[in-house]
This record gives C-alpha cells, sequence and structure tokens, in this order.
C-alpha cells in the first residue's frame, strides 16, 4: 500500500506484513536538519493523530511509534479472532460459513527443546480453543513453530528481557517469521460466533444455567429468532452439555416450576447433578431447581448444628434438606409438587438420609400448622438441657412471607424459654431501592410487629436488574407464637407487664442470629 502523501527523504514509512489489521503502522524517525523539518501538512495531521490514539504510544529512545496490545485487547480480538462477516443474519448453523484465514507470528525451535521454550512464553503463547500451539516446520522437520498472540508479538523487540536471554541461554533465534493459519467454527468461541451472527449491536448470550446435561437459556425477544442456532452453539461449545432449553413463561408459583422448549439437542430432562458434594436427581422440566443457589445453601447448612431440627417448608428435591441430614440433624421436609415430593424421597435415599428426613406432600401452610406444629410442641416440652435449636427454612422468595401468618397462635400453652424459640430463614424478591428495609417491613406487616430491631437480612443474589432475592432470618417472638398472648403493636413485643421477659427473649434472640450470620 502506497502513502497518500510523498514523505520526506529522511522519513521511513513501513506498513508492518500482517494483513489482520492496517493500523499496525511502524514509523522510524532519522535525524533532520532544519531546513528537513518542512514536512507536508498532511504528515503532521496523521502524526498528530497518532499521538491521540489511546492504544499507540512513543518509544523516546528509539523514537519508534509501537502498538500497544495490551490496551482494547477485547476490541482487536473481535477484529482478528472474529468469523467471516457474511454469516450476520444466518438462522440454520452453517459450520462450514466460519473458515478464515489469518496469519500469525510464529517462533522457529528446535524440536528437542520446545517444551523448555514453551514454558519461558507463556505470556506471548496463542491461545485459542482447538488450535495447537506446536506445529511442524513445513519447511524443516527437525524444527517446529510455535504460535504466538499476534496483539503481543510484531518483532523481536516484543520479547520482554527475561524471554529473550532464555532464547539466547537455548540459543533460538528471536526472529518472527509469518504463518497462515486457517481458522473453522471449532476455532470461535461461541460469544464470538453469537457475536458475528445477531445484529449489530444487540446483546449476546454470555452465559447460561448449567444443570447436569442441560444448558438453561432466558433468551430475549431479539434472540428468538435464532434460538435454534443459539442453542446449538451452546451444545457445540460447552463438553457435557447434550441439550439446551429456554425458559418461555414465568416459574409458577403454585409448583414452583415453568414451561421450556428445547432449542437443540435430546429432549431427555431427567438430569443428575452434584451439589456441594451431594448428588441430585430430578426432571428438569418438572421441578424447581437453581444452581445459582448453591452458596446459599451452604450458608444455611452452616448455621445448623448436629441434633439441630430443620423444617424445610418448600423443600424441592432436597437441597437444603439432604446437606442437614448429613450433618445429623433431625429434618421435616415438605413440597407441594408432587414430583419434587417423589425426587426429594428419591434424593434422601441416594445420598443414604432416609431413615433422617420425614418427607411431607403438603401445602406449606398445612405443613406449618399440622406437622411443624405437633413436633415443636414436642420438642419444646422437653428438658432444657436435651433440646436443641429449631430452624425453619422458607425459601419461595415469589410468596414465602404471605405463609408467615401461619406462625400466629400456632402454639398452647406457657411460652418456652427466649432462647428455644425457632428460627426462621424466610426468603423474598424486593425491587426497593433499601431491600433489606422493605423485606423486614413486608415480613412485619404479615406478623403484626416490627422486626427491624431484631432481624437479619441476607443479600442472596440479584436475580435482575433492580431485583434482589433476600433471606431474613429472625426468632419467632413468643407473643407471636403462642395463644392468648397480647402484642404490643408500639414494640413488637409482649405488653409493658411483660417487658422485661420479652426484652430478654429479643436481646438474646438477637445475638444469636448475628453470630450465625
Amino acid at each position: 500500500m502506497r502513502p497518500i502523501f510523498e514523505p520526506h527523504q529522511s522519513m521511513r514509512v513501513v506498513w508492518r506484513p500482517f494483513i489482520f489489521s492496517r493500523r499496525l503502522l511502524k514509523v522510524e524517525n532519522c535525524n533532520a536538519t532544519v531546513s528537513e523539518l518542512l514536512i507536508p501538512l498532511a504528515w503532521i495531521t496523521v502524526t498528530q493523530k497518532l499521538r491521540k490514539v489511546p492504544d499507540i504510544f512513543f518509544w523516546g529512545q528509539r523514537k519508534r511509534f509501537s502498538t500497544m496490545p495490551e490496551i482494547e485487547a477485547n476490541k482487536r480480538d473481535s477484529e482478528l479472532f472474529s468469523p467471516p462477516s457474511d454469516v450476520r443474519g444466518m438462522m440454520k448453523l452453517d459450520r462450514t460459513a466460519f473458515k478464515k484465514t489469518v496469519t500469525i507470528p510464529v517462533l522457529k525451535v528446535r524440536k528437542e527443546i520446545v517444551s523448555r521454550v514453551m514454558r519461558s512464553l507463556k505470556r506471548v503463547a496463542l491461545q485459542r480453543p482447538g488450535i495447537k500451539r506446536v506445529i511442524e516446520d513445513p519447511e524443516d522437520e527437525e524444527n517446529r513453530l510455535i504460535m504466538l498472540d499476534p496483539y503481543k508479538m510484531f518483532t523481536c523487540d516484543s520479547f520482554e528481557k527475561a524471554e529473550l536471554s532464555t532464547l539466547k541461554q537455548l540459543n533460538v533465534s528471536p526472529q518472527i517469521s509469518k504463518y497462515s493459519l486457517e481458522l473453522t467454527y471449532d476455532n470461535f468461541k461461541s460469544e464470538e460466533i453469537l457475536r458475528a451472527v445477531l445484529p449489530k449491536g444487540q446483546d449476546v448470550i454470555s452465559g447460561f444455567s448449567r444443570v447436569g446435561h442441560i444448558a438453561h437459556l432466558n433468551l430475549r425477544d431479539h434472540q428468538l429468532p435464532f434460538k435454534h442456532l443459539i442453542g446449538q452453539v451452546m451444545i457445540d461449545k460447552n463438553p457435557g452439555i447434550t441439550s439446551a432449553v429456554n425458559k418461555i413463561n414465568n416459574i409458577d408459583n403454585t409448583y414452583r416450576n415453568f414451561q421450556m422448549e428445547v432449542l437443540s439437542g435430546e429432549e431427555n430432562m431427567l438430569t443428575k447433578v452434584r451439589e456441594n458434594n451431594y448428588t441430585y436427581e430430578f426432571d428438569f422440566s418438572k421441578v424447581y431447581w437453581n444452581p445459582r443457589l448453591s452458596t446459599e445453601h451452604s450458608r444455611i447448612t452452616e448455621l445448623l448444628k448436629p441434633g439441630d431440627v430443620l423444617f424445610d417448608v418448600f423443600a424441592g428435591v432436597g437441597p437444603f434438606a439432604v446437606p442437614a441430614a448429613k450433618k445429623n440433624c433431625t429434618v421435616f421436609a415438605n413440597d407441594l409438587n408432587p414430583e419434587s415430593h417423589k425426587w426429594l424421597l428419591h434424593n434422601c435415599k441416594l445420598n443414604k438420609v432416609d431413615k433422617k428426613v420425614k418427607v411431607f406432600n403438603l401445602d406449606g401452610k398445612d405443613f406449618l400448622q399440622g406437622p411443624v406444629r405437633e413436633e415443636l410442641m414436642q420438642q419444646l416440652a422437653l428438658p432444657k438441657e436435651r433440646k436443641h435449636s429449631v430452624h425453619i427454612v422458607m425459601n419461595l422468595p415469589a410468596k414465602a412471607i404471605e405463609f408467615l401468618c401461619a406462625f400466629k397462635s400456632l402454639l398452647d400453652g406457657q411460652p418456652c424459654s427466649s432462647d428455644l424459640l425457632p428460627i426462621v430463614h424466610c426468603y423474598s424478591f424486593s425491587k426497593d431501592v433499601n431491600p433489606a428495609k422493605d423485606v423486614q417491613q413486608q415480613a412485619g406487616a404479615v406478623l403484626g410487629i416490627s422486626l427491624e430491631a431484631c432481624s437479619s437480612v441476607h443479600l442472596v443474589r440479584n436475580v435482575a436488574p433492580n431485583k434482589e432475592m433476600l433471606c431474613i432470618t429472625f426468632q419467632i417472638p413468643a407473643s407471636i407464637l403462642y395463644k392468648n398472648q397480647t402484642i404490643n403493636l408500639e414494640y413488637g413485643e409482649d405488653p409493658p407487664l411483660k417487658r422485661q421477659k420479652t426484652d430478654n427473649v429479643f436481646s438474646e434472640g438477637n445475638t444469636q442470629i448475628a453470630s450465625n450470620t
């Protein structure tokens, strides 16, 4: 390519030969006399613009412009390692359309020292899916070619001092050669393929939930015309994934599952997952499972001590119940969904805790007012030295707070000691600017008391923009749990005649909850 102007003879303009970027401009400046400094205006404009480009810097001592590959690496990566432009708008996946030839730098090395050289060139070695970093030299069978990162290597000057020192010790010439590399569909990442196929400027799929062999996607409207292609790409690019599905409606609040469409791959929804060293099997199309809750399942389990009692009101397939039982807790697990109930029983046997878990198939309110009430009456009647902590987990974020009303006047008789009152872990969603306070107020409104001074709130995860999932933890006040107890709304506790005892309840409750979370 010829420049658009004739530079002064003291200036040499060299266009680097790599075909992947014409921005790789190298200018060598020789010493110039005053009379020679009458450089054409066009050249002055070019150099001024070059100095303003953020990814180009000036090496003062050598007086040389060179590209700085670390800056805007993602942008350049999309230029070289992006599929051909004519795949834009592709609806049906055609893998043969993704062939592309690029020129990359390589280093010639004797085959017997390749491994030693590679150890010193980890920084600059090419890393692309399906591409060998060391190949045979077509011109000399005694040599090998080491593929180098074209965004880090331009000339031998691109090597760092330590790298050059190693090459010198091994008697390897740092001279860089060019190699034409053919890229195919196998060499592109899933996001590169989708970015090339989907309309320009549109969001691409950057991740998904993996449930065993199933990739669970939540596609946006602009991605739906390409849904089958997206599903196939996810299967191709993620080993072990054999099915890709898309959620086509919101979670059904009754059974906590949703309708899904198989985008590509097999339609088998029976899957097996491993979470926190426990194994779960279920039909993903008929139950609720969210791999993003793994940390939360572990957090609650860590709060439990051997011998504690756990009531899991919305147990699903057992991610709280199984670990708790393995920890030698007494577990009562319930789920209204018959499929969840079936797989809950199965997973208890699978993890060899079926003798430690009592499983129910009831509505949450019926479970609280039936089995939970009966067991609480027995547990709280035991001698104090034989009693353990009681935890109640309510993981149904869309509606769990509504079920708190079941605790009102749940028990008969005299209130137990404050440190024996059940600890509730109730999950909820919030879109409020202060989600923790919002959840406290929601729960307090159902119970008819204030929980802001006697509860803790844990942020579980961000569900969507401006939507958080949280867990509020508190001890149920005796004034709520027992019949014939009067509530003082101002204090959220028993009336003034009994305040001293109730104050101790909240004080002890706060201390215990704070230490647990």
